[in-house]
């Protein structure tokens, strides 16, 4: 007996150690209300496309390059050429048994049909008719539906178990599988064990899985689960980010693979010796096929062509009779790097020569302090807020939320038929200006206030306006708005951080301290915060909030210049965008909630440059480029470009890449078709009322009659600086060396001469 608990005891080692290693394959799903960009290949990533592709057909049956009539469709048009692939070739496969005609050839042959490995739950659907896999994913969804989602529901169960437990207490008294045949479900549920981590090595013992097995069965089966993983993984993120200890994701784990050996035993004697067939494949060491191999280097090719296309629109020289770098300066302009600003900026520089723009990645990182719009005393939002949780909890409670719906859903009539009604523009307020919180005395805002000015760029030759443009995205029925507001803002606008930075360097004392770090602003110079939104490219400036004790200047003339150079890029986009029944112009979208696509978000995203702006000024870069500005000169040391390639580049990649699987695989890394979804306890988005959690784009955001709008393309990035700099810059950041060296990002030097690749670290 001593034997066998000591060899049960080192199994199960082994077993939570190949637990570990599925689980760093997922990506974590982070909730509606703080929406992050994520890599959806996280974990996958530190390998090749070509093993990650192999490795997701193997667990999810997912295709991780584009189609190859896409591709053709590149090479026809003359996008790739023969040496595009004789390079790709040399860098991903050298040895490789195709010629590069050979592999140019293959763009006419169709990809394979890719197909997972089956679960037990696959195998006992083929068997019985019954469709095993979407009946246990549809039993997952609805106990995690009431076991997550319990914060947003006031009469969900419980939430003080673990999830492993959780489960087993619902699933004893879920006489649903039992209906469908699955007999003694509920007594086998009843006498499993109360520690999933026992529970895993009780199902792994009964359906055979060993060790060798299991790190290939686990992310099988935590890739069946969907986003309910992405979600335990959030978890896991969030502990590590906190030092602390969550066990979700390896509990839902174990909740799956109960599920799977319920199943076999029910059906052993139907598919025991296919299961144990394919068992065996999952021991077999993870194989790189020949198309694997083809699709790599084409996609490789294809992005070779995208590089070759951005270092031609970098060469290019501005427009006759346009200068590079204005005489005098009117106004310095600064946005967040969000590709689209790009129009906007390209726009305002050509109507008015003598306004600067910047790039920086939003204006985060400084505390703040906020009060609601029309707020006038601390009473009165307390009285409110009390009166709002009051009507809230009422509205929702199980049993009042009936009465609630009787006695008041008249009173609301009037509210829902305004909003659903077609409003040519949505006005919105932003309330009062932010209260500092850093003293402008003190040494922290100063350190705060240095950090955003260097980050930008802005350490001299200062004109009379500086004005700090964060953007949003004005919608008002979309339930991943999130995803189209600003990714350095946390998932929210920009307003607060602009307002509260422009306050900020409005303090005398605060400027006092910058000039003794070498920063002097003029004391006439005012600074003054804006919001560019992107669905209906409007511009807001805040023209109230305080600007110290200096005279408010008029903004009228740069208000005029903005309007114009709105309408401009209006009609740049409205080509892209389908004409909606309603009509109306392209800033009246956001508040149409019958509108499923009102703006692209970042689809086209497929270029970063950290340059001076004169090294990008005049050049139409199609709206497909994150800019930030960046001189080598005044950051000989290098510690800028650090934070730059740590920081706003490594977000453009983890963007890129999110639009990039949503694009390719959209069953699996995107949320699915808004007109079906479903809000999960703000969680995130289901197609219908159960089942698997969706995370990623939307298909409206993606498609348009079944075409894409995004060009799935890994990001480009060029940087004003030697490769010597870049390459150090990279090795500082982990993130960004694993993505360079597996291929899945390239950083080069502006001069395009060479890019950071294996072995430059």
């Amino acid at each position: 007996m001593l034997i066998r608990n000591q060899d049960f005891s080192r199994n199960l080692l082994e077993l939570i150690a190949a637990t570990e290693q599925a689980i760093r394959k997922i990506a974590p799903l982070f909730p509606l209300s703080r929406v992050e960009a994520v890599n959806p290949f996280d974990g996958l990533s530190d390998d090749p496309i070509a093993l990650a592709a192999a490795r997701l057909e193997r667990s999810a049956g997912a295709r991780l390059f584009p189609s190859r009539s896409a591709q053709l469709d590149r090479v026809l048009k003359g996008e790739i050429t023969l040496q595009d692939i004789r390079i790709s070739r040399s860098e991903i496969a050298p040895t490789f048994d195709l010629s590069e005609h050979e592999i140019l050839k293959a763009v006419h042959s169709a990809n394979d049909m890719l197909q997972a490995i089956s679960t037990v739950a696959d195998l006992a659907a083929e068997h019985s008719g019954t469709d095993w896999p979407n009946f246990v994913g549809e039993r997952i969804g609805a106990w995690a539906q009431s076991h997550f989602g319990s914060d947003e529901l006031l009469w969900a169960q419980q939430t003080n178990q673990s999830a492993w437990n959780s489960w087993r207490d619902w699933a004893m008294t879920d006489r649903t599988p039992e209906i469908f045949d699955l007999t003694g479900f509920r007594d086998a549920i009843s006498i499993s064990r109360h520690d999933h981590w026992e529970a895993i090595g009780d199902a792994c013992a009964a359906l055979g899985i060993d060790s060798d097995a299991a790190p290939s069965v686990f992310h099988r089966l935590l890739c069946d689960l969907g986003g309910w993983a992405g979600l335990g993984r959030y978890r896991l993120w969030e502990a590590d980010r906190t030092q602390t200890r969550d066990t979700t994701l390896s509990e839902l784990l174990a909740i799956r693979l109960t599920w799977e050996q319920a199943i076999h035993t029910r059906y052993v004697k139907n598919v025991g010796l296919k299961w144990d067939a394919l068992v065996l494949m999952h021991q077999k060491p993870l194989q790189v096929g020949t198309n694997h191999l083809i699709d790599a280097m084409l996609q490789r090719a294809a992005e070779l062509a995208s590089a070759r296309r951005l270092d031609t629109l970098l060469r290019q020289a501005g427009d006759a009779g346009q200068p590079i770098e204005p005489a005098s300066c009117k106004a310095q302009l600064v946005f967040c790097m969000d590709v689209r600003s790009e129009r906007l900026r390209r726009a305002i520089e050509i109507i008015e020569p003598e306004i600067q723009t910047y790039g920086t990645a939003g204006f985060s990182n400084l505390p703040l302090v906020s009060q609601p719009s029309g707020v006038g005393a601390s009473e009165v939002v307390y009285t409110q807020d009390r009166l709002q949780r009051v009507i809230s909890r009422f509205s929702r409670a199980a049993v009042s939320s009936f009465a609630y719906v009787e006695a008041a859903g008249l009173l609301r009539l009037g509210p829902l038929v305004n909003s659903s009604q077609f409003h040519e523009r949505c006005i919105i307020g932003y309330g009062r200006a932010p209260e500092l919180a850093l003293d402008p005395t003190s040494e922290a805002a100063a350190d705060a206030a240095e950090a955003a000015l260097r980050s930008i760029g802005m350490t001299r030759d200062f004109p009379p306006v500086v004005v700090l443009i964060g953007h949003e995205a004005r919608v008002t029925n979309d339930a991943q708005s999130s995803l189209l507001q600003c990714g350095a803002c946390g998932g929210h606008d920009g307003a607060m951080n602009a307002r509260t930075l422009s306050c900020l360097l409005n303090e005398t004392p605060l400027r006092k301290l910058l000039v003794l770090r070498g920063i002097e602003i003029p004391s006439k110079t005012v600074f003054q915060a804006g919001l560019h939104d992107t669905t209906g490219d409007t511009v807001t400036l805040f023209i109230t909030d305080p600007v110290g004790d200096r005279t408010p200047q008029s903004m009228r003339w740069l208000h005029d210049i903005l309007d114009q150079a709105c309408v401009q890029v209006r009609a740049e986009r409205s080509t892209d965008l389908p004409v909606t029944a309603r009509g109306g112009d392209l800033y009246a979208r956001g508040g149409d909630w019958s509108q499923t696509r009102p703006e692209r978000g970042l689809a086209g995203c497929h270029w970063f440059v950290a340059a001076p702006r004169s090294a990008t000024r005049n050049r139409d870069l199609e709206g497909k480029v994150f800019l930030h500005d960046y001189k080598f000169a005044h950051d000989p040391e290098g510690k800028l470009l650090a934070e730059i390639v740590g920081g706003p580049l490594l977000v453009a990649a983890r963007i890129n890449l999110q639009y990039y699987g949503a694009t390719v695989a959209p069953q699996d890394f995107g949320s699915g078709n808004k007109l079906v979804q479903n809000v999960c306890g703000g969680i995130g988005v289901l197609d219908g009322t159960s089942g698997r959690l969706r995370s990623g784009l939307s298909d409206q955001s993606l498609f348009l009659n079944g075409k894409p709008v995004h060009d799935p393309l890994r990001l480009i990035a060029r940087i004003a600086a030697p490769q010597a700099a870049i390459d150090a810059a990279i090795c500082t950041s982990p993130e960004v060396e694993s993505l360079v060296q597996a291929g899945w990002l390239e950083v080069g030097s502006f001069d395009q001469t060479q890019v950071s690749g294996i072995g430059n670290c």
